[in-house]
C-alpha cells in the first residue's frame, strides 16, 4: 500500500523545497507541481519524496486529521 501525507512548505530553492510534515522536516521534489504555484506556506501532498499536488489548508488539516483518528484507533486497540 502507498501513502501519501500533506506538509507545510517552509523553504523553496528551485525545484526543492523543505517541507514540515507533523514537525519533521524532509526534503521534496516540486517537479510535478511546478505548473501549481506552489509557495511558501502552502499545503502539499508527499509520496515517496515528491510534491504531487498542491492542497488547500482545509483538505491538509482534514487529512492530518484523519491520519491522527488512525493512528488512535490503532493505538487503543
Amino acid at each position: 500500500m502507498c501513502l501519501a501525507v500533506p506538509g507545510r512548505v517552509t523553504k523553496i530553492e528551485g525545484e526543492k523545497a523543505e517541507v514540515d510534515i507533523g514537525g519533521i522536516r524532509r526534503e521534496a521534489s516540486l517537479e510535478l507541481v511546478s505548473d501549481q504555484g506552489v509557495k511558501i506556506g502552502d499545503y502539499v501532498l508527499i509520496h515517496t519524496g515528491y510534491a504531487i499536488t498542491k492542497l488547500d489548508e482545509a483538505e491538509a488539516i482534514e487529512i492530518l486529521k484523519a491520519w491522527r483518528d488512525v493512528a488512535r484507533a490503532e493505538l487503543e486497540g
